[in-house]
């Protein structure tokens, strides 16, 4: 028996030696000396979320001191499913987790004001808001105990209950951390010249801040709704001008890497596709009439799908009064003014050898009085004929000049004295051509 004593002694005492270590690293909560400060900027798209998270895993791996999200956002743009499991990230996280909005005039409405509720400790910046809870409805819980979706500031919030202190800098959050008992001792005091004492944080404890990659903060941009909407105007725009000036260049490149980021914010954001469809259909109207030349019924039906379909594009964001009329104001000077400008200069140069036309026949598809349509090498062209003498339906025209888009045609046999040259011409040469012509 003696012996089973002595051999029961050693295997506990073994296993004591194993397993202390472990539960010290646990129970005493060895952490090292770090705190990870999280910026967490504009809406909480994917991109977003999922770097949180994996933040929360990192601080979590490496016991640090504390996780804090530094937050400035109007909410959520991801699906509540998503935004609940960070959430939940967030309450059952193993380090403590603090949410301080700031800098001053910073802001944390719908799901990032519940990620603020959901935070270990929270703080707010003088001139800051927190607010609009319902926004965001959870759908195991409700929010913390606020009865009015508004959004409150600095010290009224603290009032309300929304935040539990306010810190005009992160520095001084990190302190309140610690005297709320969440941290550890981070504090050192230090004297100034006048004999004031200064607290700070300790030069052992090491702060980092984590951003987004470069890659990630441009979809994560492209997500909002002011630069989502521009980019889709943008796009447009320059696939609009690239098929007038033809070929493939830089417009057509820019149009369609704006269109690829318009088209992922757009995706990540509550959008309404009908007037999606409606900004679309805005630019086929002015496509139309850029084709004619002349301003008609289809660019004020484009004004109109355009004014319409970006009022009503975005369901649950909102776009400020500058960005729409920036966006719909430079879209009207461009298709109107810069874009025939444009064309008129593309084709209207005889470097890109289209003098070649000049003096070739076509054959009226419609009647010219003076405007109409005339085929030229199977391909329709608008076209204007002087009004002495007008073309019928299927008539043989030749051409003799050539504006923007727009061919100038006349009769093969009988046209008119052309005005241009009776300006360069003697006297009696046009009278002689006159008579040539009556004869």
């Amino acid at each position: 028996m003696s012996r089973l004593s002595v051999v029961s002694l050693i295997i506990c005492s073994t296993a004591f030696v194993f397993c202390s270590p472990s539960a010290g690293a646990h129970d005493g909560h060895e952490h090292s000396r770090e705190i990870q400060i999280v910026e967490v900027v504009g809406l909480l798209d994917p991109i977003e979320i999922d770097y949180i998270n994996l933040q929360l895993d990192n601080a979590q791996r490496n016991w640090a001191l504390a996780i804090v999200l530094q937050i400035n956002s109007p909410g959520g743009a991801a699906d509540q499913q998503a935004i609940e499991d960070l959430i939940e990230n967030m309450e059952g996280s193993l380090v403590p987790v603090g949410a301080w909005i700031g800098q001053s005039g910073a802001t944390a409405r719908g799901a990032a004001a519940h990620l603020v509720d959901a935070a270990d400790y929270s703080g707010i910046a003088p001139g800051s808001k927190i607010g609009d809870f319902d926004d965001f409805e959870r759908s195991n819980k409700s929010a913390t105990n606020q009865v009015e979706n508004t959004l409150r500031r600095g010290e009224e919030a603290v009032t309300a209950g929304l935040v539990d202190v306010m810190a005009p800098t992160l520095g001084e959050f990190l302190l309140a951390m610690e005297d709320a008992a969440l941290i550890e001792k981070i504090s050192t005091e230090l004297e100034r010249a006048d004999g004031l004492i200064q607290r700070s944080v300790a030069d052992d404890v090491r702060v980092t801040f984590n951003k987004l990659s470069l890659l990630d903060q441009l979809f994560h941009t492209a997500a909002s709704p002011a630069v989502s909407y521009l980019l889709l105007l943008v796009g447009m725009s320059m696939l609009l001008l690239d098929f007038f000036t033809g070929g493939i260049g830089v417009a057509g490149g820019v149009g369609c890497g704006s269109l690829l980021l318009a088209c992922y914010g757009l995706g990540v954001l509550d959008v309404r596709l009908w007037a999606l469809l409606v900004l679309i259909v805005a630019m086929f109207g002015f496509a139309i009439d850029l084709q004619t030349g002349v301003p008609r019924f289809w660019t004020v039906f484009g004004v109109s799908c355009l004014i319409i379909g970006s009022f009503q594009l975005f369901a649950s964001h909102s776009l400020s009064w500058l960005t729409l009329l920036g966006g719909i104001g430079l879209t009207l000077a461009f298709v109107l003014s810069g874009m025939p400008a444009l064309v008129r200069t593309r084709y209207g140069t005889s470097t890109l050898g289209r003098e070649w036309m000049i003096g070739q026949m076509a054959t009226a598809s419609t009647d010219l009085a003076p405007e109409g349509i005339v085929v030229f090498e199977q391909a329709q062209w608008r076209a204007r004929v002087n009004r002495l003498t007008p073309l019928k339906e299927g008539d043989s025209a030749r051409i003799v000049g050539l504006e923007g888009l727009v061919l100038e045609v006349e009769p093969e046999e009988g046209g008119a004295i052309d005005y241009r040259e009776m300006r360069t011409q003697p006297a009696s040469e046009v009278d002689v051509s006159e008579q040539e012509t009556h004869e």
